[in-house]
């Protein structure tokens, strides 16, 4: 019995060690829920976050040279909009989990230590306004730095928010000729006695 009892604290030790926890969410949002049968794989990825009050965030994630692609793309917003980012200020955006300010409070936003800027409570991209929809700049730059790439669009909406928040960000996406996105929800079981009912049950065997 002894081998035995190694064996399974060295397995046991081994499961600890390797596990990878989820990460604190830094915006919680509740999403509806759906019975797709699509899964999302890691990609190139735009995620556009609205929170149960319709603010909205920005999360850009890159498989292939990240630090290249992130930097490209905060060069690309302080230049088209005239923002005098240090290269301290670039190098936090890298690190950003989550981005929702107005380009007027990038700058002092950018100057908060990357360990406190999950907890710095943030105003929201103003989007309502179709005459300053700034999320229209950050599709556009990401768009530009991922040209050639496939890239995708995700839009994760809390069931608390409101459409008009939800109708901006879709129109930001049109002025920049983007049709296509993926909308996050949480996946539930599908009715008993589908085809996809009967798809999932035949793979979990």
């Amino acid at each position: 019995m002894t081998p035995f009892v190694d064996i399974a604290f060295l397995i046991l030790s081994f499961f600890i060690m390797a596990t990878k926890f989820k990460p604190v969410e830094p915006v919680k949002v509740e999403t509806p829920n759906s019975v797709s049968s699509d899964i999302l794989k890691e990609s190139n990825a735009m995620l556009i976050t609205i929170d149960a009050d319709s603010k909205v965030y920005v999360n850009i994630s890159a498989l292939k040279e990240p630090d290249e692609k992130l930097t490209a793309i905060i060069n690309g917003i302080a230049s088209s909009r005239g923002l005098a980012l240090t290269d301290a200020e670039k190098a936090n955006f890298k690190h950003a989990p989550i981005l929702g300010v107005p380009f007027s409070g990038l700058k002092s936003y950018l100057n908060i230590p990357n360990a406190d800027q999950g907890k710095t409570k943030q105003p929201g991209i103003p989007v309502l306004d179709s005459l300053n929809n700034e999320l229209v700049w950050w599709i556009a730059e990401t768009k530009k730095v991922f040209a050639g790439d496939k890239l995708l669009f995700l839009i994760k909406g809390d069931n608390g928010s409101k459409y008009p928040t939800f109708e901006a960000v879709i129109n930001a996406l049109r002025r920049n000729e983007e049709f296509k996105y993926n909308l996050i929800t949480s996946q539930e079981g599908a009715p008993v006695g589908t085809e996809l009912y009967i798809e999932r049950l035949r793979k979990s065997k």
